[in-house]
């Protein structure tokens, strides 16, 4: 496990605005940076054309090119590069669905989008399709999902990735399994209460 106040002590210089300091930061992270990866690609097909070490370095491109970022933490750290891993993975889907080119609308649980089931290309995209939509309605429910399902965060390691409390983090966690299984099921879900 990554000393966690050596890796925030990096994310803060690197806010201040030392670059070079990603040099530092990534072999710090590496390990968990690639369980991190193993986990969102043992959600894709058997025979995915890309690696846990790949989805790592394509993450990372999209890592070092993120500018201003107000690292909070190490739990701030992993849920924006879940992201990043995450947007990859979409790329890679959209790019395979548009070579097979199959029309229609999928639908598709949130429990077999989020919950280990080997998605095929268009799943995923609806998953992402749905999240980005999600996002429109409620940005902090969205981002909740991140980091519980792709990034593996906990409720509390949520809460500190975005700033907010655990109990608020339970309740946009309800809001947003409610909203995309609406959503997924092709229905048009209302927005947050909250």
């Amino acid at each position: 496990m990554t000393n966690d106040s050596n890796v925030t002590q990096l994310l803060r210089e690197l806010t201040e605005g030392r670059e070079d300091v990603m040099e530092e930061l990534i072999p710090a992270v590496y390990t968990e940076l690639r369980a991190l990866a193993r986990r969102q690609l043992s959600s894709e097909r058997a025979d995915h054309t890309l690696s846990p070490t790949a989805l790592v370095h394509e993450a990372y491109l999209k890592l070092v090119d993120v500018r201003h970022v107000d690292w909070q933490d190490r739990a701030h750290f992993f849920a924006m590069a879940a992201r990043q891993m995450r947007r990859v993975l979409i790329d890679h889907a959209r790019a395979r669905s548009a070579e097979k080119r199959g029309g229609g609308q999928v639908f598709v649980t949130l429990h077999d989008a989020l919950d280990g089931a080997r998605a095929d290309a268009e799943e995923l995209v609806a998953m992402d399709d749905a999240l980005s939509r999600l996002a429109e309605v409620d940005e902090r429910a969205c981002r909740v999902v991140e980091c519980r399902c792709f990034a593996g965060l906990s409720v509390q390691e949520t809460a500190s990735a975005l700033g907010t409390s655990p109990t608020t983090v339970k309740r946009d966690w309800a809001f947003a399994r409610s909203w995309l299984n609406r959503a997924l099921a092709g229905e048009h879900p209302g927005g947050s209460d909250g």
